[in-house]
């Protein structure tokens, strides 16, 4: 007879939701391969979590949670808005927000190995596939964070000295306008150039000399800028002014941001 390992039981049960006997027969029918073992309780019935596990996980909730000068953001996924809403899955999340921001894990395949067991365990409980798509930290002298219908989270690190209402508003703001850079000089070469060249290759149609093809270049330059940068995007609540300006005027300085929105 086939020696069949506790770590192994675990294994298939975690990927099926089986049950511990059913696991044991199972490995012992199939000579402890995972595989055939799995092809097993499926012909058996037994199994419950494997196709679960398949299925597209569209929905879901942001969660945030800040720790002294470190902020952690996850998006936790599942397939409809009612298991969303769902206590024991925001449970779920808050529970693995709080260890990656405490632990500082960034890692998603450490994160998914550690909650693994409880995953499989509420999605045999609720009926739908749950996933933890993806966590990032934040660090920052002053953090502030924003989450709007559980659906968009952002998080956004200031200098100490910065104004926190200020940084709310900031917060907000990139909620709706989703800037892409903090500014300028965060923007890749590579798409800076990109840019440029389609700008250059419109301007060439124009039929002007260098020079004035230059400016409108650099005019479509400086407006693309304004677009993807958080820096030089209009404030929201007030059009009249840029978030540099905003800051300027408050004294502020945004070191960082990070925004999760549901399946992006």
């Amino acid at each position: 007879m086939v020696k069949v390992t506790a770590s192994l039981v675990k294994e298939l049960r975690l990927r099926t939701g089986a049950g511990i006997m059913e696991c044991k027969k199972a490995l012992i029918d199939s000579g402890g391969n995972l595989e055939l073992s799995i092809d097993f309780l499926r012909k058996t019935g037994h199994i419950k979590a494997e196709k679960k596990n398949s299925r597209i996980t569209a929905q879901g909730s942001i969660f945030t949670y800040l720790h002294k000068n470190t902020a952690a953001i996850l998006e936790l996924n599942c397939e409809s808005d009612f298991v969303a809403k769902d206590i024991e899955f925001i449970s779920l999340g808050q529970i693995i927000v709080e260890l990656a921001c405490l632990k500082q894990i960034s890692n998603i395949d450490l994160l998914k190995k550690t909650f693994e067991e409880k995953r499989i365990s509420l999605l045999l409980k609720v009926g739908e596939n749950i996933n933890i798509a993806r966590i990032a930290l934040l660090q920052g002298e002053k953090i502030v964070s924003y989450v709007h219908d559980s659906r968009i989270g952002v998080l956004v690190g200031a200098t100490s000295d910065s104004n926190k209402e200020i940084l709310k508003q900031i917060a907000m703001h990139i909620t709706a306008s989703k800037p892409e850079f903090l500014n300028e000089n965060k923007i890749p070469k590579s798409i800076i150039d990109r840019e440029y060249k389609i700008q250059l290759d419109i301007a060439k149609k124009f039929k002007k000399n260098k020079l004035i093809s230059e400016k409108i270049v650099q005019g479509r330059m400086k407006k693309f800028f304004s677009e993807i940068t958080l820096i030089g995007q209009k404030f929201v609540m007030d059009v009249e002014k840029t978030i540099g300006q905003l800051l300027l005027e408050n004294k502020s300085e945004v070191t960082s941001f990070i925004r999760f929105e549901i399946g992006e």
